[in-house]
């Protein structure tokens, strides 16, 4: 048991460090996905700042109350936009044939797709950084929360990255090629748009409003918005960390199927 396990911690690590010097060799990827939430920032504060910050209560300096309303949210974005790049990695491999070599080869089956998701979420976490220190650059801030609750807003952005990477996978190993997988992922990075990131969901058409308050980003942006900020976390809290789990194990059991079933791909 014990040497089985030493096996797949070796063999995941080797795979982890693979698909960390390629996206350091091929940076393109993960930088062209990173332009999205950072180009939204910026847009949203210089040029609809002052406007959108009457829907979300600001005083005072509009533009700045808009800034700490849409951080929390542009953070889970970035997530999302950063777990495309998985689902376009993983295809790319399956299409060009080295999974077919790793399958012939004398390491851990499942350490292929572990290494996938463990060096998806430290670029996830590493994106979340670069995005947050633009946010603090033009002015955000997060002065009421305490080391606590700094703790719990990275374990929970953490978590959430585990979650999207695992649907991310997926993804990749459904999808014929890296332009397949692009399109499949491309609701990770539009159901943002679609929940309280930009505006409350009081404020949406009163149809529309509980697709956007219970959809997966909405507790998690919340939750995230009440640990930074210290506004009310209510129920969002469970259900974010409800859809996290939800999702992780889905997209677990999702992917290690598919890769199972589809050796010849």
């Amino acid at each position: 048991m014990s040497s089985t396990l030493s096996l797949a911690l070796r063999d995941s690590t080797t795979m982890l460090r693979r698909n960390l010097l390629h996206a350091r060799r091929y940076p393109s990827l993960t930088l062209n996905l990173l332009l999205t939430p950072i180009m939204l920032l910026l847009l949203f504060v210089y040029i609809f700042g002052e406007t959108m910050s009457a829907g979300v209560g600001g005083s005072g300096d509009g533009r700045a109350a808009y800034i700490a309303y849409i951080v929390p949210g542009l953070l889970l974005m970035t997530i999302g936009s950063t777990t495309i790049g998985t689902a376009v990695s993983v295809a790319t491999d399956m299409s060009e044939g080295i999974i077919a070599r790793f399958r012939t080869m004398a390491i851990h089956r499942g350490s292929v797709i572990v290494g996938h998701v463990i060096g998806s979420v430290l670029q996830s976490v590493a994106s979340v950084v670069l995005v947050g220190a633009v946010a603090v650059l033009i002015g955000f801030r997060s002065t009421d929360a305490t080391v606590l609750e700094w703790l719990a807003a990275l374990g929970l952005l953490v978590l959430f990255a585990t979650a999207l990477t695992w649907i991310a996978v997926g993804m990749g190993l459904i999808s014929p090629n890296a332009e397949a997988a692009s399109n499949t992922a491309m609701p990770l990075i539009l159901l943002p748009l679609l929940s309280s990131a930009f505006v409350p969901v009081d404020t949406m058409p009163g149809w529309f409003q509980p697709i956007a308050e219970y959809q997966p980003f909405t507790p998690a942006i919340e939750t995230l918005r009440g640990l930074l900020l210290g506004t009310e976390i209510g129920h969002n809290g469970w259900l974010a960390v409800a859809w996290c789990a939800g999702l992780a194990v889905l997209g677990y059991f999702w992917a290690t199927a598919k890769f199972n079933a589809d050796p010849q791909r």
